[in-house]
């Protein structure tokens, strides 16, 4: 598959803290159409790394490159922005205007398109994440969850190749949480958009094509679901959680019991406990 995103040897240490290597020698490839989940605990690394992908900062070392286009080049910064949209914890850091209609049109509008243009990325943006009822309200008037779809809405009016998305429903409730995951999984698998999502919830984590474990600026585990979570005592390790039903089956196998050890889902367990039951 192509490479959309490609780090080499990445270093990146904060200009007020050289002591602190917030990441080492990170080296990933991300495919176009990749939906790539990123955990770890506080201070691992992820959303500086995040932000690397966006030019947001740049690498003390190493080599940044999005669609082949050196993050080091400033001739290639908003080609960078434009191909990588950025959504992040807090929709209010991210709302600027007074209705929807107008936010969701700021990105565009400084794209340089048409009129006719603007209006109609702003229609399909908000209809794809189910808020063209709310065009005229203020956004000081929604919910929470209402104003992080307005924020995905945003960036989608951009038309990114990649979306990240640094734990964007972390100030959700549950129902809003859910929403917010259908709209990205929906993007990724009938638009191809990339999708890069930092999260502290393993059941958003699941849905990813790949997850990506961050250590002390390091990437630890590098895999499918299945496998990194299934690996629970090392997940521990590393003061994180996995699954319940992964966390069961691994308490299971401790007693001598012979089940599948790369199961995630509650589907999954009652398959698995059907078939020993009919064996």
């Amino acid at each position: 598959m192509e490479s959309l995103i490609y780090l080499k040897d990445v270093k990146y240490k904060y200009k007020d803290n050289q002591n602190n290597t917030a990441l080492k020698d990170i080296n990933v490839k991300i495919a176009k159409g990749e939906f790539i989940s990123i955990i770890g605990s506080n201070g691992s690394g992820k959303s500086t790394f995040a932000r690397l992908l966006n030019a947001i900062i740049l690498p003390s070392e190493g080599i940044v490159r999005i669609k082949g286009m050196n993050s080091w080049d400033d001739s290639f910064l908003w080609d960078i922005r434009k191909c990588v949209g950025m959504v992040f914890q807090n929709p209010d850091n991210q709302i600027i205007a007074m209705t929807v209609e107008e936010d969701v049109a700021f990105g565009p509008e400084n794209l340089g398109l048409s009129h006719n243009e603007i209006i109609q990325r702003v229609h399909e943006s908000l209809r794809e994440v189910g808020m063209d009822e709310y065009m005229k309200v203020s956004p000081q008037n929604l919910s929470q969850g209402q104003k992080q779809r307005v924020a995905l809405a945003g960036i989608l009016a951009m038309r990114p190749e990649c979306i990240v998305l640094d734990e964007a429903t972390s100030m959700l409730d549950p129902q809003g949480r859910d929403n917010v995951m259908k709209i990205i999984k929906r993007l990724n698998t009938e638009h191809k958009i990339t999708i890069i999502y930092i999260t502290q919830y393993m059941e958003e984590a699941i849905m990813a094509d790949r997850v990506l474990v961050f250590n002390d600026g390091r990437i630890q585990m590098d895999d499918n679901p299945q496998k990194v979570f299934s690996n629970v005592s090392e997940i521990k390790k590393l003061g994180l959680s996995t699954s319940q039903v992964a966390e069961l089956f691994y308490e299971l196998s401790k007693e001598g019991y012979n089940l599948p050890k790369d199961l995630l889902t509650i589907e999954d367990a009652i398959k698995a406990f059907k078939e020993v039951l009919n064996s």
